[in-house]
């Protein structure tokens, strides 16, 4: 189509965008259109005065036709001239990126490496920057996770991990800001995982008027390939609590093959599906269920074998770091009034050794019973009345009480409890819970997942009886588990007998999902449902029995179902809850030799950033040797603390941060690196064209692919940029305006000869 273009305008789409149109001729323009005018005039009069012989529509389209000459003559000769800004020759530098990435070894055009492309293009001997040479001095630049200045494209290994193309702008703008620049040429497969957004580099590169000019290698889709996507796993678990992850397996050139996808915990399979692979990009979905029982750093790696024929096998293993922690989580469990459902809960949990449910139980006015304490001072004084007394739990459940038992600030307490403490808050039904509890207004409402109904008139027929079933997202959310090696079967579900609720839940509110639904003569009621708020969670649970799913003389004495239910519920309300010092890195994967940032968030007792505490990080590298780094407050977050490490040698970095103010520890936190070759080059390693096209339109420059760079050096010729004379080229000469006027006055004559007239 470019050529095309070319063939009948006598230039690129490109020169015309970048140059401007005026018009040269010698005679004054208002002299020239007068008479074209003055022309026309006579033109359209000749037809009027042919009425006997034409009819009305004959001698509109026949004029129509003949002013269209006549102005195709008239623009031709006001002599249209194209004003193009050119780079003077030797006097303008242009830079040459050339990605450096393992995603380069890849095949590419006619199954070459896509690096043997960029070799021989831009190799000293080729035609192409031979004719670049000409007109400007080269530079040249690879990048992969960093980028550097290099004598050409035969220094390049192709060996870099990962792709940072916005720092390689950067770079490459930096480096050349003291020299007249033409353009940059950045030769990749569009590939970027650094995860820093195109769009910071490239408003550097508009301000300075930089054009970019793209070169794309390889396919858009590697045929044949297998694929395993992001696989999303909590960052800490605690020991023993079942997992349920969805492996998405995506393909190319596989339809109906069945593949196994593989699960393992440092060599040993922990757990093995089969999927069937469908139409290309149509990912297969495998639901594995598993369980950590070991304390401490974890690398989970999740696999698909290799397949025969496969053009990439390196992008079959996905591997997810996760601490699997053993502490003792605590839940301050307040229940308002003796129940059975305090029992139960408590003999679910009781062998649990990393979940405790500290019990507050009000026995009558200001009288309370504490089951589960640390100590005689725990709760003493009932239900905590501070924030720190609080947030010293990491989950809170609230059972049959109230809302009018809490003082103002102890709903709004138990509010922040979940937003800024980042605990998690369990709700259960009861005659004074909920809606029947006036909890409807409260600040505590608020943080519901449930809309909080009208309470009945009559609490005696808000009596129901409901069966129980999960909904498909509570078909593999790990809260809502009757067994913990596979799914809950359907049947499982239907053999419980119907538990009761005195609280009308029909509805989540916008973003809270429903985890399991129960169904009544009278339609259908929420069960068990949760949402994200602020940096917690919160969950509902409006039934009052659910004792009876151990106690109920259908359910069998081996029967785990009520035990299991709840061990995993609890264990997934305290999940993920932050402690005051919180560790985080960019990646927790990291090439040797390359930094990395660790921050650390310090909050107090009451969960309030700390900005002047004193942070202290102690690095342990493989071999055992320890360093210990100063950290400092960002500034620009209020309790967030940073500093960089390096690690300079293959294998896993424990990262030990801890933090005191005035004089006293805070509390401490540990993360761990793995140093070592990454294989993010090869995910998604198709050519990424729109990234490309993209980055070339927004800087005004082109992309390109292998079969029509030719034209790079006349396009960078006239970018503009650098040192510049100002060019004409004639227009009225385009073959275009010949073919028009041609074709206009034809179809005139045709016409005529068509209707008679000649």
């Amino acid at each position: 189509m470019g050529a095309l273009f070319e063939a009948l305008f006598k230039f690129r789409p490109l020169l015309f965008r970048e140059g401007e149109l005026a018009f040269a001729t010698p005679w004054p323009m208002v002299l020239l259109l007068l008479t074209a005018v003055v022309i026309a005039g006579v033109a359209v009069a000749t037809y009027g005065s042919a009425r006997g012989r034409t009819s009305p529509g004959d001698r509109t389209v026949l004029a129509t036709l003949r002013l269209a000459a006549l102005g195709v003559l008239t623009f031709c000769l006001m002599q249209p001239t194209l004003i193009l800004s050119s780079a003077v020759d030797q006097r303008n530098f242009v830079g040459i990126l050339i990605d450096d990435s393992r995603s380069m070894t890849l095949p590419g055009e006619d199954d070459a490496p896509r690096s043997a492309f960029a070799a021989e293009a831009f190799g000293a001997e080729s035609a192409l920057v031979e004719a670049l040479s000409e007109r400007f001095a080269l530079r040249y630049f690879r990048f992969s996770h960093d980028a550097g200045r290099v004598p050409g494209p035969e220094a390049l290994a192709f060996d870099g991990t990962r792709t940072d193309l916005p720092s390689a702008l950067d770079r490459a703008r930096e480096e050349l800001s003291s020299v007249p620049l033409s353009g940059l040429v950045v030769v990749s497969d569009g590939a970027d995982n650094a995860g820093r957004p195109l769009a910071e580099a490239m408003v550097p590169l508009q301000a300075a008027s930089i054009p970019v000019f793209t070169v794309g290698v390889g396919d858009e889709a590697i045929d044949p390939d297998i694929q395993i996507g992001p696989v999303e796993l909590p960052r800490t678990v605690l020991e023993g609590s079942a997992l349920v992850v969805d492996v998405l397996v995506s393909h190319r050139g596989f339809e109906g093959a069945r593949v196994p996808v593989v699960v393992e915990d440092g060599g040993l399979i922990l757990v093995q599906d089969t999927v069937t692979l469908e139409g290309d990009d149509e990912p297969a979905v495998a639901r594995v269920r598993f369980s950590l029982d070991e304390a401490g750093p974890r690398r989970i790696r999740v696999r698909v074998p290799n397949q025969e024929g496969e053009a990439v096998t390196r992008n079959n293993v996905r591997e997810v770091a996760v601490e699997v922690e053993s502490q003792r989580q605590k839940i301050l469990y307040f229940e308002g009034e003796p129940r059975y459902e305090v029992k139960f809960i408590r003999r679910a949990i009781a062998d649990d050794p990393n979940v405790q449910v500290v019990v507050l139980q009000r026995t009558a006015d200001n009288k309370f019973l504490r089951l589960d304490v640390d100590g005689p001072e725990e709760l003493v004084d009932g239900f905590p009345d501070t924030r720190e007394e609080l947030f010293a739990y990491q989950g809170l459940i609230l059972g049959s009480v109230e809302a009018s038992f809490f003082t103002t600030d102890q709903l709004r307490m138990i509010a922040d409890f979940v937003s800024e403490r980042g605990g998690g808050l369990l709700a259960l039904g009861g005659r004074n819970a909920l809606a029947e509890g006036g909890y409807a207004g409260t600040a505590v409402d608020e943080v519901l997942p449930v809309v909080l109904e009208e309470p009945a008139s009559d609490p005696r027929r808000a009596y129901t009886e409901i069966d129980v079933g999960p909904t498909p997202a509570g078909r593999s959310h790990p809260a809502a588990q009757l067994r913990t090696s596979d799914e809950t079967p359907d049947s499982l579900w239907a053999a419980l007998p119907p538990l009761s609720t005195l609280n009308r839940i029909e509805r989540v509110k916008p973003g809270a999902t429903p985890l399991l639904t129960g169904v009544h003569p009278g339609g259908e009621r929420v069960v068990l449902a949760h949402q994200r708020y602020g940096r917690g969670k919160a969950l509902a649970f409006p039934v009052q029995d659910s004792w009876m799913w151990q106690m109920h003389a259908d359910v069998p004495l081996d029967d785990l179902s009520h035990e299991t239910l709840w061990q995993q519920l609890l264990r997934w309300v305290v999940e993920g809850v932050p402690s005051q010092v919180e560790v985080a890195s960019e990646r927790d994967a990291v090439e040797p030799g390359e930094r990395v940032r660790i921050t650390a968030e310090v909050l107090d007792s009451t969960y309030l950033a700390i900005n002047d505490a004193s942070v202290v990080a102690s690095i342990t590298g493989p071999d055992g040797s320890v360093v210990q780094q100063v950290m400092d407050w960002t500034v620009d977050e209020d309790g967030v603390y940073a500093t960089e490490v390096l690690p300079d040698a293959a294998g896993r970095w424990t990262v030990d941060i801890s933090a005191a103010f005035e004089g006293e520890i805070v509390g401490s936190g540990v993360l761990h690196l793995e140093a070592g070759p990454g294989d993010a080059e090869y995910f998604d390693a198709g050519r990424r064209t729109a990234v490309l096209e993209r980055l070339a339109e927004e800087t005004g420059g082109q992309y390109y692919t292998p079969a029509t760079i030719s034209s790079l050096p006349e396009d960078l010729q006239y970018t503009g940029a650098g040192v510049t004379i100002t060019e004409e080229h004639d227009l009225w000469d385009m073959p275009f305006l010949f073919l028009l006027l041609l074709g206009l006055i034809g179809a005139e004559w045709s016409y005529r000869r068509m209707r008679g007239l000649v």
